[in-house]
């Protein structure tokens, strides 16, 4: 039984051998494949989230406005824009510069006959050249000899090489003013014993840049020669030279430094007994230190002068301060300047001006305060008090050993002044322009003199440009002063009288050729003198055309 057993045993595993040797041929000789799935996906565990459960915040009911400044829209451009046209051709690449050609003629009461002229040539990129002329004539009817003769003629020109730019210009003038401030009944002079003729040639020529180099330098050394004669009386040569400089040396600060010559030969002809000859000679050196910041401007430097051999220091220190929106600022200073006596300087001021035997400077030391402030988008005020210190300030007085009717200049060794001086205007874009100034002056300390003579107590400039259709302009100008004092033989004094001098006029372009206009000139009659025995016109109207091309 054993036996059999083991017999059975053995022939299973015979037949599971057989089995398994056929099964596996089967598998190697079969195109057959096994396909492996699975049903399992990983999966993320969820993040554990804390949650708050706390009480919801307030609303906010402020509302934040951001400051936002808009400038004041008071620019007003002198220019027109100029429409583009492509060309069909070649493009022509210089500038176009508008009529650059005038000519304007008018007539007017008093026998006055008035012309001016301009000449415009060039490209504005190689060279350009402007030639400018005007002329004036009136004749009194009310006193003998009352007329003057103006005429004025200028040539101003440019050259450009290399971001530089060589100038010059050459001006001539010829003023005739008649010296009829005497008494006609006790005198009886002609022409030729009461007419001034002024004459003046002025020649000037410079060099400097017009992009920034390099060095971070501008230049620009001019130099010009003037020669003012009084015809068959005196005669006044003068040449000025300037060598200035400026370093910029960040967005601060920057520096310059210029020197100053400017000499004098002044000669009379035809005087008896003794004719006169002098040179009035000033050097000066001016260095200045800048800084341009945000909050404040600075400019310091000092100024050696040296007034026919004399030196003296004088000051040159002026700053700005600005509140933070810059509608607001605040001036400080304290200046020194000379002022050279020439016949030239003092004849423009006063044309009645008699011959003299000495120059003497004046030197002229300012301590001053300021404010300036932008109100609204149109309107600009600003307004200073000086206290100023003089040195031979120069007063013009009648010549009352003769005639009276010429003036001599007296010199105060020492005076002061308390000088109040305000700026207004009022600008609306293109349409309407409104300017006023104002300066008041308290002269102290006069002692060799006893009165600031022929100087004015109280001066105002008012002026209105209106366009209330694009081609009518309507202006008028408003010029009054208080009454200057003058002396009279035997040392008394009194005042010339108040001055209110108004001029209304209008302008019509009728095309860009032909334009109208019409002045009138002292509307209130007022006869004033702004030098004692020389009253002015009463009214005079003058009109005329202009003519572009």
């Amino acid at each position: 039984m054993r036996f059999m057993s083991n017999t059975k045993l053995r022939f299973c595993f015979i037949v599971t051998g057989i089995f398994s040797v056929l099964l596996a041929n089967a598998q190697r000789d079969s195109t057959q494949s096994i396909s492996i799935t699975t049903e399992y996906q990983p999966v993320l565990r969820n993040a554990a989230k804390l949650n708050f459960s706390g009480t919801h915040l307030p609303a906010d009911t402020n509302r934040t406005v951001a400051p936002y400044y808009i400038p004041p829209q008071n620019l007003f451009y002198a220019y027109q824009p100029i429409p583009l046209r492509p060309l069909a051709l070649v493009q022509d690449t210089n500038l176009y510069l508008g009529n650059r050609h005038f000519i304007k003629a008018g007539v007017g009461n008093y026998t006055t006959g008035y012309a001016a002229a301009g000449l415009g040539f060039g490209d504005g990129k190689k060279y350009l050249l402007n030639i400018t002329g005007n002329f004036v004539s009136s004749k009194g009817k009310d006193i003998e000899f009352q007329n003057f003769y103006n005429l004025n003629a200028k040539a101003a020109g440019s050259y450009f090489i290399n971001q530089n730019e060589l100038y010059g210009s050459l001006c001539l003038a010829k003023n005739d003013y008649s010296r009829y401030g005497y008494n006609h009944t006790l005198y009886n002079y002609s022409k030729a014993d009461v007419i001034q003729h002024l004459q003046e040639l002025n020649l000037t020529a410079g060099f400097r840049n017009l992009a920034e180099n390099s060095l971070g330098v501008n230049y620009n050394p001019n130099i010009a020669v003037d020669f003012y004669a009084s015809v068959d009386n005196l005669s006044e040569r003068t040449i000025n030279i300037n060598l200035p400089a400026e370093l910029t040396i960040n967005k601060q600060f920057s520096a310059s430094a210029e020197i100053k010559a400017d000499l004098t030969r002044y000669s009379t002809k035809g005087y008896i007994p003794n004719n006169y000859f002098f040179n009035n000679n000033v050097v000066q050196i001016l260095p200045l230190v800048k800084y341009n910041g945000d909050a404040f401007q600075l400019n310091a430097g000092i100024i050696p002068t040296w007034d026919n051999g004399r030196l003296s220091l004088l000051p040159n220190i002026y700053g700005e301060a600005f509140l933070p929106d810059k509608n607001f600022s605040v001036q400080a200073g304290i200046v020194g300047a000379l002022n050279k006596n020439t016949y030239r300087n003092l004849s423009l001021r006063n044309p009645y001006l008699l011959h003299n035997n000495t120059q003497v400077n004046t030197k002229e030391t300012e301590i001053y305060g300021g404010l300036k402030t932008t109100l609204g988008k149109h309107f600009n005020l600003s307004a200073k008090l000086g206290i100023v210190s003089y040195n031979n300030i120069a007063l013009f007085i009648n010549d009352t050993a003769t005639d009276s009717k010429g003036f001599l200049i007296a010199y105060e060794p020492t005076a002061g002044n308390l000088r109040i001086h305000t700026d207004a205007s009022y600008i609306l874009q293109d349409k309407l322009s409104l300017t006023a100034s104002l300066t008041m002056n308290g002269y102290t300390g006069i002692d060799v003199n006893k009165k600031a003579w022929h100087t004015l107590p109280m001066e105002f400039n008012g002026s209105v440009r209106y366009w209330p259709l694009k081609k009518l302009m309507l202006k008028g100008d408003l010029y009054m002063f208080a009454a200057p004092k003058y002396i009279e033989k035997g040392g008394t004094h009194d005042f010339t009288g108040n001055a209110s001098d108004l001029s209304l006029g209008a302008e019509f372009t009728i095309n860009r050729q032909f334009c109208v206009w019409l002045n009138a000139n002292n509307l209130f009659s007022n006869k004033y003198e702004r030098w004692h025995n020389y009253p002015v016109y009463g009214i005079n109207v003058l009109g005329g055309i202009i003519v572009r091309f």
